[in-house]
């Protein structure tokens, strides 16, 4: 059996999350030349930042998987400053399609050091912007955007900083590497502790 093989990728704006795309859109393939390596989950071709990809099955579904909760950072750049019942309401759930969401964490942060997007956002004139932190246990489609829409905050700017225990550091959009050993191992311990599969009835 081939030892686990997981890479940290820089998703850049406006690459799909796939290796071949009908379209002629940019893909995985434009910057990842590795075999039988797949992503794990996806990253909406808008937003920007960590994608992990790995050449183990069980692993990649461990990260997708809704009862792995492992935390997912996002870096949002939203309309206006919201308030502290936006927040809080981050915090404890949102409706969205779907259902409630997973009560997260929410703050508001310094603008991070970032490559500026190859596509500036769109500023409105007298509308003035802020950079949020979500960490979220789930991974719904387009759930951060969905969630600050819901509080009257749209997102312009959308980073996942974090998987986790990887982060992004140490890379630019479009750069990859591959973790070592000890970080997989690591990255396994954390996915393990964070499974919060069916409890089993004590006799």
């Amino acid at each position: 059996m081939a030892d686990t093989t997981v890479l940290r990728f820089w998703k850049p704006y406006q690459v799909l999350t796939k290796f071949t795309d009908s379209e002629g859109r940019a893909t995985l393939a434009d910057y990842i030349d590795m075999p039988d390596v797949y992503a794990a989950g996806r990253l909406d071709y808008d937003s920007e930042g960590l994608l992990l990809l790995t050449n183990d099955g069980l692993l990649n579904a461990q990260l997708t998987q809704p009862q792995y909760e492992h935390p997912r950072t996002y870096w949002a750049q939203i309309e206006r400053m919201p308030d502290e019942t936006a927040l809080q309401t981050l915090r404890e759930g949102v409706e969205i399609k779907g259902g409630l969401t997973r009560p997260a964490k929410a703050r508001l942060m310094d603008e991070p050091d970032l490559p500026a997007r190859p596509i500036p956002i769109r500023y409105r004139k007298n509308v003035p912007t802020c950079w949020l932190e979500l960490i979220l246990t789930e991974g719904r489609n387009r759930q951060v955007r969905r969630m600050t829409a819901a509080v009257g905050h749209p997102t312009l700017r959308l980073v996942r900083a974090a998987i986790g225990n990887i982060s992004l550091d140490g890379l630019q959009p479009g750069q990859f590497d591959v973790l070592s050993p000890q970080q997989v191992t690591v990255l396994k311990r954390s996915i393990k502790s964070s499974h919060k599969g069916p409890t089993r009835r004590k006799h």
